[in-house]
């Protein structure tokens, strides 16, 4: 399936590329989201006279994104669990739980965006965890597990 993106997909391609998806993949989550359209012609001169409107929308998006990844800058969040004795959490520190942890300091993130690789925390100790904001920008926050009292 033929379709033109409407923005900037990460691993997919950038605003305006005509690309080749999966139609699963196109009609479920591109099309819908409102990521792409299908490759019509008339879409492609749809697209056309949208383009400077699109463009400009990418670039406002990616200059919020930018302001937000500066205020993540020297933030630090601190979340208590209860642990054992050699630091070991009785349960584990997923990305909903460090949202709700940034959001109670004043930052908004959501949890689709907090990016664990190696999956949720289980230790005390302090982790520099990614926050995706945008394809383009990645931001960091420093997360410390502390022992609850």
């Amino acid at each position: 399936m033929e379709v033109i993106l409407l923005k900037k997909v990460q691993n997919l391609g950038a605003l305006g590329e005509k690309v080749s998806v999966r139609p699963g993949y196109g009609r479920n989550y591109l099309i819908p989201g409102g990521y792409a359209a299908p490759a019509t012609e008339a879409n492609l001169k749809a697209f056309e006279a949208r383009r400077a409107e699109l463009e400009r929308e990418a670039e406002q998006t990616l200059a919020r994104a930018e302001e937000h990844k500066a205020r993540l800058e020297g933030i630090s969040v601190t979340i208590a669990r209860k642990s054992g004795d050699e630091g070991r959490l009785f349960g584990s520190v997923g990305t909903g739980d460090i949202a709700a942890a940034a959001r109670e300091v004043g930052i908004e993130i959501e949890k689709h965006q907090v990016r664990l690789p190696t999956g949720p925390l289980r230790t005390v100790g302090h982790f520099d965890v990614a926050i995706h904001l945008h394809a383009d920008v990645q931001g960091v926050l420093k997360v410390e597990v502390i022992p609850e009292t």
